[in-house]
């Protein structure tokens, strides 16, 4: 089937198999390397993406439902080469240690934060425990965000 989606604001048209994940659209066809493959079950959160604003796990969304949506991938959110207000926080506060389940805790914040920049804590906090790390405590990534969410509110 013939597939039309925006991804970081360009539009493309692919042909898709049924069992196609917009995870294998990513990184596939567009060379999107940045959303991850960590579980290809939908439990780490490190293929977080955004899709029409709100953060959906790639891995487990089936391309072929996705029919003019409006896809925000990590590569998308940074601009004339200027990181994310988000993305400087996670290296601000050492929410970043191996970095690969960064992308997918960026991603959730980025839509959790667009929707709403004034959400309080425990919004936070069950928007990140959607998200596995392997490598560090989740106290600075929970710093991270917090930092984030004071940039962004500057901006």
């Amino acid at each position: 089937m013939e597939l039309n989606i925006i991804v970081n604001k360009k539009a493309y048209t692919f042909e898709v198999e049924p069992s196609d994940s917009l995870l294998d659209i990513l990184r596939e066809k567009l060379n999107l390397t940045g959303t991850k493959n960590g579980c290809k079950q939908g439990h780490c959160g490190a293929c977080t993406v955004v899709v029409n604003g709100k953060a959906v796990k790639s891995c487990i969304t089936k391309a072929r439902k996705l029919e003019n949506a409006n896809i925000v991938t990590i590569e998308g959110i940074s601009s004339d080469f200027s990181l994310h207000a988000i993305q400087e926080a996670f290296i601000e506060a050492t929410g970043v240690q191996c970095g690969f389940c960064t992308p997918g805790y960026i991603m959730e914040l980025y839509a959790l934060f667009n929707a709403n920049p004034e959400v309080g804590k425990e919004d936070i906090n069950k928007a990140l425990e959607k998200h596995l790390c392997r490598c560090t405590g989740y106290k600075p990534i929970v710093q991270s965000a917090m930092l984030a969410q004071q940039k962004i509110r500057k901006e």
